[in-house]
């Protein structure tokens, strides 16, 4: 509809227009005015409400967080029993508990199946090792990791085309109030749990912890929702839940619990949910996040000592703990604040660049995968096959090293988890890059993060570590399976960690381990510029709260340095797929225009009357796609007043509630207001909430036509307002933070012959590169500043 999307895949930033006529030099936030005529349009503001979701453009809507206050929700609301008051509240506790608790046995349930595939998998290949087969290892080792790919690809392909990636740019579009078909539904969960099992067991550059955000947010929908949309639950407490509010807070808590199911972190997954994706916060919310965190990691506790004791097959603790250095004494003096730094400066720029690479491969896989089903499979196992060849083959290019007597674990290793992987190498000797390729990607991550062991890794091996999954990080992102960015950025990150404190050797006091971890916090702040969130998250992995003082200068400084070139990782994804995201902060140029303006670039708003003959509204409803309608009135007496003649802007009335009126039958045989109980008889608040009918499956009659609606009772009557003088910016700000869907533009003066409405402003109306298409000099403008 009109207030939904930008059209796929369109820059942000449009190009350059020439200007109409030379601009002034001046700076344009300091000495224009609001009512400076310098902004000249040149065509009408509009919208195409289409992004990229999952493999199809599709039609994008927003979302209806505002609370609609017309008088069935007033009646219902009144009439609400402190018992069923007591309902709702221990209802979305509930609801919190069993998220948590689902979203901690689903994410078992995925590292057992991973961990067990991949190690018989790796059983089989140490045979072939042994016995000098080494070509039939390499067959063995990309034909399994070939049909495990296969398996994921095509359930993606096939089946939920929107299970594919992380899910984690769409989660932030929903938070924010945009609506992305099928991204929540029963079939993208089962997709979403099978594929990220056969894609991470294929040894995919990819891991589980984006696709475990989108699982937690799955089930939480769904339990809101009362199941799939076929099978959905009529009980009477879950129409509690049956609006867009609550299923907004209902999947911030599955976000964060997915979150702590990835890294073991309740604190970590709570600030992940408020720093990255949520827009709107409130302290309730955040005690039912962090209460539904809790219930994952005390699941997860439960299931760490059940495979201690050996009951999980392959499994161990593989997967449940991604790395720990509890156990180092950490110690540094001022001069490490040096090295601490460059790691800082060094993951800034590599972000930004993995960014910007990333960037282009993704626009180069959307016209791969616009040619069909079959392309999107090949690519998927193209990359398939190119890891698992690398994978196999460049632990050969490595020296065997002697095992050192003073290594904390067995050495070589070869039937289990370990640091010290044999290959190739004879007895007494082991393979370091064997270690960190020919094994699954968690235990990479704990095995490069390995410490006490500055003697482990030779420099080449790292090297070609570091260069492999840089390579490996830019072309896995973007095929069709379940993927996440967390663990290729953590790898390439911890890679060159290591390296640099190899080079640094005895200049620093640091231990290698550590170096390997500031690396990987460094990349996913300079990439995806979290800072807290990563900070409390490495904090409650390491148990260490000596690393607190350099993480925090690290993640500063790499965030800093990558805000400098180009937003995240999750806003360019969302930039290509065309969702209308609402940025935090407006451009500066937005307060040189008015909302006034905006609106005249607009076409007018269309109102109804609260007493509307029914032809009227059929029409409008079948002419426009607008997806709420001012309701004004005309020749009003004033309450308290002998003042007659007034308009009166009653309120708002949303196209779905006009589609249910005109199902329902609510026509009056003569034009009149009704009375309370008249509406209450006809409707309830909860039929209210629903919005999969259409007018076109309304059938009325001739008739029909000729008769009346009353739309007072189903009208809004506290819309949100601005004057028509109030700046874009300003108005933006508030549109975000509230949560709208419409809000209303009054005029600044009253009077005879003045509308009661100026314009609606929607979420593409405040959208920067709309208004700069609209207004070509707010684009000279912003050329001039970046230039001057």
């Amino acid at each position: 509809m009109e207030d939904d999307s930008n059209h796929f895949s369109k820059p942000k930033t449009p190009n350059t227009m020439k200007a109409e006529a030379e601009v002034e030099e001046r700076d344009p936030e300091s000495n224009s005015s609001l009512s400076e005529p310098l902004l000249k349009r040149n065509r009408t503001l509009s919208s195409n409400p289409l992004a990229l979701v999952g493999a199809t453009v599709s039609h994008i809507e927003s979302l209806d967080y505002e609370i609609n206050e017309n008088d069935l929700f007033k009646h219902d609301w009144r009439s609400r029993s402190k018992v069923q008051v007591l309902q709702y509240i221990f209802l979305k506790w509930t609801l919190a508990f069993l998220v948590g608790l689902l979203t901690g046995l689903i994410a078992t349930l995925i590292n057992l199946a991973i961990e067990n595939i991949a190690g018989y998998k790796f059983l089989a290949i140490v045979g072939f090792i042994e016995e000098e087969r080494y070509l039939s290892g390499l067959v063995f080792f990309t034909g399994v990791n070939f049909v495990l790919t296969l398996v994921a690809a095509v359930l993606c392909v096939c089946f939920a085309p929107t299970a594919a990636g992380p899910g984690i740019p769409e989660i932030k579009a929903y938070l924010n109030g945009v609506d992305t078909p099928d991204m929540f539904g029963a079939t993208t969960l089962l997709v979403k749990i099978v594929g990220s099992i056969g894609a991470v067991s294929a040894g995919l550059d990819l891991g589980k912890e984006g696709p475990l955000v989108h699982i937690g947010s799955c089930i939480a929908s769904l339990l809101g929702q009362g199941g799939p949309d076929n099978y959905r639950l009529k009980w009477r407490w879950l129409r509690y839940f049956n609006n867009d509010r609550d299923r907004r807070d209902i999947i911030t808590a599955g976000c964060s619990s997915g979150v702590c199911a990835a890294f073991r972190s309740p604190v970590g997954g709570v600030l992940f949910a408020l720093e990255e994706v949520a827009t709107w916060w409130r302290s309730a919310l955040l005690w039912r996040t962090f209460f539904s965190t809790a219930v994952v990691v005390v699941v997860l506790r439960a299931f760490i000592e059940i495979c201690n004791s050996g009951k999980c097959g392959l499994f161990g603790t593989g997967g449940l703990i991604i790395f720990d250095v509890s156990d180092v004494k950490v110690s540094y003096q001022a001069m490490d604040i040096i090295p601490v730094i460059i790691i800082g400066i060094i993951g800034g720029l590599l972000g930004s660049l993995y960014n910007h690479l990333l960037h282009k491969i993704l626009r180069l896989y959307n016209l791969i995968n616009q040619k069909g089903k079959l392309h999107k499979l090949l690519l998927a196992l193209s990359v398939s096959l190119f890891t698992s060849v690398c994978q196999y083959c460049l632990p050969f290019l490595a020296q065997c090293k002697a095992c050192d007597p003073s290594f904390p674990e067995v050495c070589p290793t070869n039937d289990r988890s370990g640091n010290f992987k044999q290959f190739n190498c004879p007895d007494g000797y082991y393979n370091d890059l064997a270690t960190l390729l020919l094994t699954t990607n968690d235990d990479a991550v704990r095995n490069i993060f390995s410490s006490n062991t500055p003697s482990e890794f030779q420099y080449t091996s790292i090297l070609i570590f570091f260069t492999l999954y840089c390579i490996l990080g830019l072309f896995t992102f973007g095929i069709a399976v379940p993927s996440g960015l967390f663990l290729p950025i953590i790898l390439m990150g911890s890679g060159y960690g290591r390296l640099l404190s190899m080079l640094l050797g005895s200049y620093t006091n640091l231990d290698q381990g550590l170096y390997a971890v500031l690396g990987a916090a460094s990349l996913m702040a300079g990439s995806m510029r979290m800072t807290v969130s990563v900070c409390v998250i490495f904090l409650e992995l390491t148990n260490n709260l000596l690393l607190l003082p350099i993480t925090m200068i690290v993640l500063l400084i790499a965030k800093t340095v990558g805000d400098s070139f180009n937003p995240s990782i999750y806003e360019i994804i969302l930039e290509l797929k065309g969702l209308p995201f609402l940025d935090a902060n407006p451009e500066p140029w937005m307060r040189n225009l008015t909302v006034g303006e905006l609106a005249n670039a607009k076409s007018p708003a269309v109102t109804l009357s609260g007493v509307e003959k029914v032809s009227r509204i059929v029409d409008v409803l079948k002419n426009t796609t607008h997806n709420a309608f001012p309701i004004v009135d005309q020749d009003v007496l004033v309450p308290g007043t002998v003042v007659t003649g007034a308009t009166e802007l009653h309120g708002l009335i949303l196209r779905a509630h006009l589609v249910q009126a005109l199902k329902k039958k609510w026509f009056l045989a003569e034009k009149r207001r009704t009375e309370d109980w008249e509406v209450q008889e006809k409707f309830n608040w909860v039929e209210l909430s629903e919005r999969e009918l259409k007018i076109e499956q309304v059938a009325v009659t001739h008739d029909e036509m000729e008769m009346y609606m009353d739309l007072h009772p189903l009208t809004n009557t506290t819309p949100y307002t601005v004057v028509e003088s109030m700046s874009v910016a300003k108005a933006m700000v508030l549109f975000r933070q509230v949560g709208l869907r419409h809000m209303l533009i009054v005029p600044k003066y009253q009077g005879a012959g003045v509308p009661a409405v100026v314009g609606i402003l929607t979420r593409q109306d405040l959208r920067a590169y709309n208004i700069s298409t609209v207004f070509p000099h707010l684009a000279t403008h912003k050329e001039q500043q970046k230039h001057k």
